[in-house]
């Protein structure tokens, strides 16, 4: 051995005290890391007593990965019996049936155990995104085969298959980018989904949408790339749109965008000129407010044959939330209207017709 070997190195000490510092710090590193895993588990999966009497959690697998979701069925639901599906895509901030969840701020279970329909609630998964957004304004995830869509719309599958649900009802509504993405999965799987419902959300490719100058990219152009992704599946989606007044994260701007991007898809679908030959007619009607509850438009554009194809509600007064008088969570108003009714009431007039 020489002078050099024999030298203690710098962490060490005659004692061994610095062996053991280093260990004890591997070991605080260690522990912390578990524990932001386990808290961030229980943010996006809840704990077991959160799960409610119908409900049950599931895991899709796919070659694009993994997604979980959990689904709940209504008391009487039997496999003999052909139901309804409803997806809730829940937004930025929240989870599906975690923390701050899609299932409490919507109220869908209560809603689908009275009206007899299969509720769906995907959540992000783990560390996608920082603020556990879906990637709505990812072009990678705004076509057919992207990630989330066709996670989403392998999810929307399995629950047709495992629970013998009705494949022409199945449908989709989303919160804020839940929203974005309800849109995209109607643009990119028209075949899966018969309606699309957007609470607080904006059109296909909103995010070539320049906010300070939103007229240098017309509605009407992205429109052509949400019917491009239909290709030969094109159909005409009915899509309900839900905004509120007072929303600066999502300005009624873009609602406003969103009925004339969709209306163009639908024209497109049509024979695939923008020429306006729907010959929608459009009917408004304003809800007074009342009593702790917010005043809203309502507005209906119509096919011929007397049927919405796109139908918007303006809530005066209201944010960036989803309305309902008894969800739950950071992103609800109690005194805005039954936003969760107003999606199965749509869905359930909308089963899912041939292209034309």
């Amino acid at each position: 051995m020489t002078a050099h070997d024999d030298a203690l190195r710098p962490d060490q000490s005659l004692d061994g005290s610095g062996g053991r510092r280093r260990w004890s710090w591997l070991l605080s590193g260690a522990l912390l890391v578990a524990i932001v895993v386990a808290a961030t588990a229980v943010f996006q999966y809840g704990l077991p007593w959160w799960m409610e009497e119908g409900d049950r959690n599931h895991t899709f697998t796919g070659p694009e990965g993994s997604q979980r979701y959990q689904v709940h069925v209504p008391p009487d639901w039997d496999s003999s019996t052909q139901l309804p599906v409803m997806m809730a895509i829940h937004g930025c901030g929240m989870t599906g049936f975690g923390w701050n969840s899609m299932k409490g701020t919507t109220q869908f279970n209560d809603l689908a155990d009275r009206e007899g329909f299969i509720v769906v609630y995907p959540t992000q998964r783990l560390f996608r995104n920082a603020i556990n957004c879906w990637n709505s304004g990812d072009p990678r995830e705004q076509h057919r085969g992207g990630s989330e869509p066709a996670l989403l719309a392998g999810v929307a599958r399995e629950v047709v298959d495992e629970y013998n649900a009705d494949p022409d009802h199945v449908h989709v509504a989303g919160a804020s980018s839940g929203a974005g993405t309800a849109v995209i999965l109607a643009a990119t799987y028209p075949d899966v989904f018969a309606t699309a419902t957007s609470v607080a959300g904006g059109e296909y490719g909103l995010n070539q949408v320049d906010p300070e100058s939103p007229d240098t990219t017309p509605p009407t152009y992205t429109a052509r790339q949400a019917w491009a992704q239909m290709g030969d599946r094109a159909r005409q989606v009915p899509l309900l749109v839900i905004q509120g007044e007072e929303d600066e994260v999502v300005p009624p701007v873009v609602a406003t965008r969103l009925v004339e991007h969709w209306t163009a898809v639908s024209d497109l679908v049509e024979d695939g000129l923008l020429d306006g030959d729907l010959r929608l007619a459009q009917t408004s009607a304003r809800l007074p407010a009342e009593a702790d509850r917010h005043a809203f438009t309502h507005t209906t554009l119509t096919l011929p044959d007397g049927s919405s194809l796109i139908e918007s509600y303006l809530v005066h007064e209201m944010g960036h939330v989803w309305p309902g008088p008894s969800g739950v969570g950071l992103f609800t108003d109690r005194a805005g209207p039954d936003a969760s009714a107003f999606a199965w009431d749509f869905a359930r007039h909308h089963p899912k017709v041939p292209s034309p």
